[in-house]
């Protein structure tokens, strides 16, 4: 695995006074994860030499200042650029825990039949639970694309993060 992936953790949101100062979306979890990466977040197409000032939080929401951006417009032409952190500056994990970017080109296996179903093309949040979208290959069983929830020992059985592969408690009819 490449430890030199950007991984997206924000947005620059709407301008906050005249100074420069702009509400952070942060896209951790919890949000309040976000008060760890101050000193790396970085877009280098944008910012090559982006400097974080600070970041604060006011109730549950996150405001930021970058150094050299001190007035309202220069800042209102950035709201909505995403804001990234290295990969190898997320802290470790334990072996049962694994960062969303990399279950992303898992393979996918059934348990019950030993079936590959296919590989993980992405993530989503549709309120209730985390689903994987797992995309066919030429190995998979079939040409069916699903959504798999992401809970663990339910239908997610084993993450080997070492060989790549995603055990899962998913029927291919399902």
């Amino acid at each position: 695995m490449k430890k030199n992936k950007l991984i997206c953790v924000a947005s620059i949101g709407r301008p906050r006074g005249l100074k420069g100062e702009f509400f952070l979306n942060s896209f951790c979890n919890p949000t309040e994860n976000i008060l760890n990466y101050s000193h790396i977040l970085k877009n280098e197409e944008v910012f090559p030499n982006l400097i974080v000032k600070y970041i604060r939080q006011i109730n549950s929401k996150f405001y930021c200042k970058i150094s050299n951006i001190n007035d309202l417009e220069s800042i209102k032409k950035y709201t909505n650029t995403n804001l990234y952190i290295d990969s190898k500056d997320l802290p470790e994990l334990s072996n049962d825990e694994v960062y969303w970017h990399d279950l992303i080109g898992m393979r996918v296996i059934d348990q019950n039949f030993n079936e590959i179903l296919g590989i993980v093309d992405g993530l989503n949040n549709f309120g209730s639970d985390d689903c994987l979208l797992i995309k066919p290959t030429q190995d998979s069983v079939d040409e069916q694309e699903r959504l798999i929830p992401f809970i663990k020992d339910k239908f997610i059985k084993v993450i080997d993060k070492k060989n790549r592969v995603l055990e899962v408690d998913w029927k291919k009819d399902y």
